[in-house]
């Protein structure tokens, strides 16, 4: 499979990833999916402490490690849960940071992580601070690159601004083309950009509409209504019906942009693993699909966070 440049780093990532948080507690399923993932080119590995208290840490250490010279691991800081685990704050400090890291560290079974997040961020936050946290990892060889998990316009600039990172990770899909507004701005820097929720839900796979929650029957998705929702999707279908399913037109979408290092969906299961590998492996869209894709789809900007 195809790999990718983060950033201006030495970190080439398959150009698809594989999302672990719904990877589960059963460390056998997650096994099979994770081990179907290595089989078919994937070598990039997206986890973060928050996702089950840990443990999703700890069974893709277990997992990974004969590996781990081979694949990169990427997980996520900021979170803190309560003492009950009912609820989590924020913590983008310094100490925190510097704590969490060898907790991961720990539960990965590695000496080092290959890119380590920072799991959110608000424009109020002490953002020198979390940056001096990173570089201090980094020169300490804990880490070897940092970037973001953000889609506050101001907190993006903010980093790109004042920090080496190398990614940020946002949501976006066809169904939600708000990350392009910012794109131009990350690739200034050499910032990359990795991908998660391609699929929006499930509703830009092969079953579409089946995947409609009550909520989305009755709120729609984002600023799609259902009405439209039902209307863009019959009518990407009826175009490309012929030529490529919806799940490849997902993944092949969001991989179509120069800023996209990779897009890492999750997946609960060897099949849905499989199919987004033979997905991203078919030929990339041409200008005129991607063309013909933008001209069916909304293009939305974020209303909040600007300034």
């Amino acid at each position: 499979m195809e790999k990718r440049q983060i950033g201006s780093s030495s970190i080439m990532v398959s150009k698809l990833g594989l999302g672990c948080m719904s990877l589960g507690t059963d460390e056998t399923k997650a096994r099979e999916i994770v081990e179907a993932a290595l089989e078919g080119g994937i070598t990039y590995f997206d986890t973060a402490d928050l996702y089950d208290f840990g443990q999703n840490e700890e069974i893709l250490g277990k997992i990974l490690q004969p590996y781990r010279d081979q694949i990169v691991i990427s997980t996520k800081v900021g979170n803190r849960w309560n003492h009950e685990k009912t609820s989590w704050t924020w913590d983008p400090s310094k100490e925190h940071i510097k704590e969490s890291v060898k907790q991961s560290l720990h539960r990965l079974k590695t000496d080092y992580i290959d890119l380590y997040q920072l799991h959110g961020g608000t424009i109020q936050d002490n953002i020198e601070e979390s940056i001096e946290a990173f570089e201090e990892l980094k020169d300490e060889g804990y880490i070897k690159e940092y970037g973001i998990s953000s889609i506050r316009l101001n907190v993006i600039k903010q980093y790109a601004e004042k920090s080496t990172i190398q990614s940020n990770m946002m949501q976006y899909s066809l169904l939600d083309r708000r990350p392009e507004e910012i794109f131009p701005i990350l690739e200034d820097h050499t910032i990359s950009v990795i991908t998660r929720g391609p699929v929006a839900k499930g509703l830009l796979t092969n079953s579409m509409l089946n995947k409609a929650t009550n909520k989305i029957l009755d709120q729609g998705y984002l600023d799609y209504t259902y009405e439209e929702l039902k209307s863009v999707l019959l009518s990407i279908q009826d175009r490309f019906h012929s030529t490529r399913n919806m799940n490849e037109l997902a993944l092949q979408y969001n991989l179509s942009h120069s800023a996209v290092a990779s897009v890492i969906p999750g997946a609960s299961s060897v099949l849905q693993v499989t199919e987004n590998i033979a997905a991203v492996n078919k030929d990339p869209l041409t200008k005129e699909e991607v063309d013909l894709l933008k001209g069916i789809t909304k293009q939305s900007i974020y209303q909040e966070h600007r300034e």
